[in-house]
């Protein structure tokens, strides 16, 4: 998703590298890229001309600051980071503000109607909005009011199921009566929210308008609803202009964004028709729905990641109370691989793996190219394995984790250091091969270690709840002279045993000491096999 857009404004960042200030001639040349990434993007040669010229008269008349505060340090800014900066706001400006509320009857139940395009994605978004609604305590009923796209009816009657939810259809019937007659059945069957399914067309006629004016008129809904397929470009955005002018609907629901969109009808529909963008599909889960954040939106398209964005997906998916409690556990070093798949299925709920990079600030910019496949190839490897295994995953080393992660960082052969027998048995149950159950071995040390440390640099992660702890374990140590993490939780350890609260595993923080006792036991082996 918006790969041209991100490719075009990262070309005009390079414009400034190595430069000390916004020259008109570097400005020029910078806005010449982005202007060809957004008609690329099918962004209106309108919208596109006014920002350009929007960007290049403020770009030209401020001031740089070489010197900047924040959070009370003070940090480099150069000409990149202003143009960066004056984009940023530009786009906000474009596709913003923010509005993704709905409005609801004060009386009886509220009509919400979705209007568009055939194969825009109406009916799937229908069953999106309605999973929305519910986990924010309404109780929708569907209403099948598209009776002439074959299976339309039979669609919505699966989705309605799959949710748990009622739905309204009379099929052959007149589309504005069914609707009608849906709002007095959701009004004695207590159901506060009416969400009709509008038929479509391959295009726009006089004919569906008037059929929708009907619908609008007799069932006078409360919020009306355009949804637009995202990869139809330009056309989008003249289709969008013309539903407004027959219907005057309240906001854009955007669809399809997960798939080859090229962006251009996200910057353009809100500067053409006035209305915002409410709500973007990213996928056929009915829980993919998402409120429309400029900020972040436009963070993204920068390459800039959306931060808040990954933490409300992390949000979703999460229990905070377990998340809390698994926490603990990491830091008290009990991380197994049952801990593991359950990340994989957090993961798996959270999306495509391509999507959360892009939020990612800094790898965003990268372009690393990610493969879900990945999650599905460890999933049936853990999962191979006995219920012993996973949760003992000592089971297959017969070295030491520690000797495990400095191959690892050595790039040595891994599988030496685990039971080959028991490689054998995992990989043969899930059709893979030796070396890639070693290598999920070796990574799984790997991330136990790292949870182990984690509290030394919660970063990012400290937003995300269960890991608040790591953070605050973290400023404990800060506040005791800088003492480490085995030190810290050894003394927590002690000073809580009279409180009952969680004991820290202490260890040996005599390091010279395990480094001799690795060493000896690697002249040990290089012995034995010798003597093989």
């Amino acid at each position: 998703m918006f790969e041209t857009l991100t490719k075009g404004f990262r070309t005009a960042k390079q414009k400034f590298q190595g430069l000390a200030e916004l020259d008109e001639k570097t400005i020029d040349e910078a806005l010449a890229e982005v202007r060809t990434s957004l008609l690329e993007a099918d962004v209106g040669f309108e919208v596109v001309s006014e920002f350009c010229k929007q960007v290049r008269e403020k770009a030209l008349g401020v001031i740089v600051k070489v010197r900047a505060t924040a959070k009370e340090k003070v940090r480099r800014v150069t000409p990149e980071d202003h143009f960066v900066k004056l984009c940023h706001d530009e786009l906000v400006h474009l596709m913003g503000p923010v509005d993704s509320d709905l409005r609801f009857a004060k009386k009886g139940p509220t009509g919400i109607m979705l209007v568009g395009l055939q194969g825009s994605g109406k009916t799937t978004t229908v069953g999106k909005l309605a999973r929305y609604l519910e986990k924010r305590g309404r109780r929708p009923l569907l209403v099948a009011a598209d009776v002439y796209r074959p299976a339309a009816i039979e669609q919505l009657k699966v989705l309605g199921e799959s949710l748990g939810m009622p739905v309204f259809a009379e099929p052959g019937g007149s589309p504005p009566l069914i609707c009608e007659k849906a709002q007095r059945f959701a009004a004695e069957n207590g159901r506060d929210t009416v969400l009709f399914d509008t038929a479509g067309r391959l295009a726009i006629d006089e004919p569906l308008m008037n059929e929708l004016k009907e619908i609008k008129r007799r069932t006078n809904p409360a919020n009306i609803l355009f949804v637009i397929d995202a990869m139809i470009g330009q056309d989008a955005v003249a289709t969008a202009k013309t539903f407004h002018d027959w219907l005057h609907y309240d906001g854009v629901i955007l669809t399809k964004l997960d798939g080859d969109a090229r962006g251009g009808a996200a910057l353009s529909v809100k500067a053409v028709t006035g209305k915002p963008v409410k709500f973007v599909g990213m996928g056929e889960a009915l829980d993919r729905l998402e409120e429309f954040r400029p900020d972040g939106m436009a963070s993204r398209i920068l390459g800039r990641g959306d931060v808040v964005g990954l933490v409300q997906q992390f949000e979703d998916v999460v229990d905070e109370e377990k998340a809390e409690q698994d926490a603990l556990r990491m830091l008290k070093g009990k991380f197994d691989m049952n801990d593991f798949l359950e990340q994989i299925a957090v993961l798996k709920k959270m999306g495509p793996l391509s999507e959360m990079v892009d939020k990612i600030p800094g790898v965003a910019d990268a372009n690393i190219q990610v493969d879900d496949r990945e999650l599905i190839r460890i999933g049936s490897i853990i999962s191979s394995m006995t219920d012993a295994e996973r949760r003992q995953p000592e089971l297959f080393v017969i070295t030491s984790w520690e000797e495990i992660v400095e191959s690892g960082k050595r790039k040595k052969k891994r599988s030496a250091f685990f039971d080959q027998s028991r490689l054998a048995r995992v990989a043969r149950g899930c059709g893979r091969k030796e070396a890639d159950v070693a290598d999920l071995l070796n990574r799984f040390a790997m991330m136990r270690q790292m949870m182990m440390q984690l509290g030394a640099s919660s970063g990012l992660l400290g937003k995300i709840p269960g890991f608040k702890q790591l953070g605050q374990l973290n400023q404990a140590r800060k506040m005791l002279g800088g003492m480490d993490m085995d030190q810290l939780a050894s003394m927590m350890n002690m000073q809580s045993r009279e409180r009952g609260h969680f004991q820290a595993p202490t260890r040996n923080v005599d390091r010279a000491k395990e480094k001799r006792k690795r060493k000896d036991a690697r002249k040990a082996r290089k012995k034995a096999r010798k003597k093989r």
